[in-house]
This record gives structure tokens, C-alpha cells and sequence, in this order.
């Protein structure tokens, strides 16, 4: 089998070098990114759009990597891609876009009007693990284990890593590339 390219769908931010997803992509051999639109850029099927154009310029099998509010993206967009390469997904800190979020974010009625609502709740027809946050700010664990299971993820309980981004103290997040070989290694062993 040839080896996965990781495509890496960040949330809704501008680039951070510190972030996790930022440094994983320096230092993967076949990695690609869908380029961050930022917070204001929130019609979601222009990312839909974004996450397709990406996976089709992919040559071979995806592994997605996706944060925060790129999890409901890949999630959308699962609903209706061509692509069927998916060997697999690392779903990290999914948001409850469906609950008020802290200031700064955005609001439901702003999330409901780009697209975004509801979040959609059905089986990924790609093995996936959502790796969730006992203290996230923008989720409540036991909601981001429903999704999981409408998903049919396998849930990691990461423990009290906020938003596994900077912000709480992550930059480095080396179980990534931990959560990567298993997608691969269980894609290998179905092939």
C-alpha cells in the first residue's frame, strides 16, 4: 500500500506556529493543509469545498487530521465527498458548536446561519478516534462522547488538556503522530 498523505483541517483560526497541527506538518514526510480561513470566514460549505479540493489534489490514501472546529467540517463534509481514499481520521477537541460558546467565539445564530447547524450525527464511513478533553472550554466531555458514538469513534479521554491548543498550553501534541500509525497500521491490516 502506498504510503498516507495527511491532510490536516485546522479549526477556526489563522495559522499558529505553535500549534500542534502547525508543527505535526514540519515534521511529516507527505502532508498537506487546508489553508485556515480564519474566525470571520464562517459559511461552511466554503471549507467543505476547501476540504475536497484538497483530498482530490491527493494522489493515494488520506489520513485527516482535524482540530476543534475542523472536526465539524471533516464531519460535514463526510456527508457528501467523492473522495474514497479515507484510510482514516484523528478527530481532536471537537466543539459543541450547539451550545453557547465563551466570548470571542462565535455565536449559535452566526454558526446556524454559516451552515454549521446541526452538527451532523451519523456513522463516518471511515474508521475514526475523536481524542476529547476532560476540561475543554469550548465542549463538555460527555457531549463530545455522543458525537463519538453517532460517529462510531473510538473515544480517547486525553484528561484536562483544555483546547489542546497553545492557549492551554500545547504546542507539541506527540501522541498525533501515535493516533496516525494506528490509523494506518488498522488500514493495513483491513487491506
Amino acid at each position: 500500500m502506498t504510503a498516507p498523505t495527511v491532510l490536516i483541517v485546522p479549526g477556526l483560526r489563522d495559522e499558529v506556529e505553535e500549534h500542534w497541527q502547525t508543527l505535526l506538518a514540519t515534521r511529516l514526510p507527505r502532508v498537506r493543509s487546508v489553508a485556515p480561513m480564519g474566525r470571520r470566514q464562517l459559511d461552511c460549505e466554503a471549507r467543505i469545498r476547501a476540504i475536497e479540493e484538497a483530498a482530490d489534489a491527493i494522489e493515494g490514501p488520506i489520513i485527516i487530521i482535524a482540530h476543534s472546529g475542523g472536526v465539524i467540517m471533516v464531519v460535514h463534509w463526510a456527508l457528501r465527498t467523492r473522495c474514497r481514499q479515507i484510510l482514516g481520521a484523528l478527530l481532536a477537541t471537537p466543539p459543541d458548536f450547539e451550545q453557547p460558546m465563551p466570548a470571542g467565539f462565535p455565536t449559535i445564530a452566526d454558526l446556524s446561519d454559516g451552515g454549521w447547524l446541526p452538527v451532523p450525527r451519523i456513522p463516518l464511513a471511515f474508521p475514526s478516534i475523536v481524542a476529547a478533553s476532560r476540561n475543554d472550554p469550548l465542549a463538555d466531555y460527555d457531549r463530545v462522547a455522543t458525537l463519538a458514538d453517532c460517529w462510531r469513534s473510538r473515544l480517547v479521554d486525553l484528561g484536562e488538556v483544555g483546547h489542546l491548543n497553545p492557549a492551554s498550553g500545547f504546542g507539541e501534541w506527540p501522541d498525533a503522530v501515535s493516533f496516525i500509525d494506528e490509523l494506518a497500521a488498522g488500514a493495513a491490516a483491513g487491506s
